[in-house]
């Protein structure tokens, strides 16, 4: 089977509403300089962002976050949001494959309507090893750890990437394993692929200057 996502490092654009970097222009120019980084794919936020960033010529990961106040799951959770990302150019929709509950459909259901009526490759985003075995076994294309830490049965978050979980996955699964959360340096990334990675996914180290900003201040400026 072929994939969208080659292997090799996921750049992931994006920036909240408060950011001064938010919008679609930022976005793509975030993407055309991950791109002349080496970057080998993108993840994108919401339709407006991922038609920007589809101009760096990139596998989109695309992703819809709808919050609401009665459930927990944000990430593309109904199939009217993954069927806009993929209008808008992304070839893979991120969804939380998480046992958390929705205001809709379960993602086994949505995981099979976006591969046959959408055509897209999945993106599951999971947070235990049980997750990411039923993730597979529902049709996903890629199993990623991006919600280890950040669900109640992960929590307290780390504060380093979850090596192990991925290594379990990456044994144990015959798709794709993305590591995702919390790889931020060089050295982390290498571990990942080391661990089994067929993709690392980066964040806020490569495009959220306030936030790395805030972590020189913090760490290195005396008071």
């Amino acid at each position: 089977m072929s994939f969208a996502l080659p292997k090799g490092l996921i750049v992931s654009c994006q920036a909240r509403a408060d950011n001064p970097l938010h919008g679609p222009v930022f976005m793509g120019a975030m993407a055309l300089a991950a791109r002349d980084g080496g970057a080998k794919g993108l993840r994108a936020n919401g339709p407006t962002d991922i038609r920007a960033v589809k101009s760096a010529d990139l596998p989109v990961i695309g992703i819809h976050k709808v919050f609401s106040d009665e459930y927990p799951v944000y990430i593309t959770p109904d199939f009217d949001a993954a069927a806009a990302i993929v209008e808008a150019g992304a070839e893979i929709v991120a969804l939380d494959c998480t046992m958390r509950p929705r205001n809709g459909e379960s993602p086994e259901v949505l995981v099979r309507r976006i591969r046959e009526e959408l055509k897209a490759e999945v993106f599951a985003d999971i947070s235990t090893f049980e997750e990411g075995v039923a993730a597979a076994d529902w049709g996903a294309t890629y199993v990623a750890t991006t919600l280890s830490g950040y669900t109640e049965y992960t929590e307290p978050k780390p504060e380093f990437p979850d090596l192990e979980l991925l290594e379990k996955l990456s044994k144990r699964l015959s798709v794709p394993v993305v590591a995702e959360g919390r790889y931020n340096t060089p050295e982390w990334v290498r571990r990942g692929f080391e661990a089994g990675a067929h993709a690392v996914v980066v964040g806020t180290m490569i495009t959220n200057p306030r936030e790395i900003t805030k972590m020189f201040v913090r760490g290195g400026v005396p008071e």
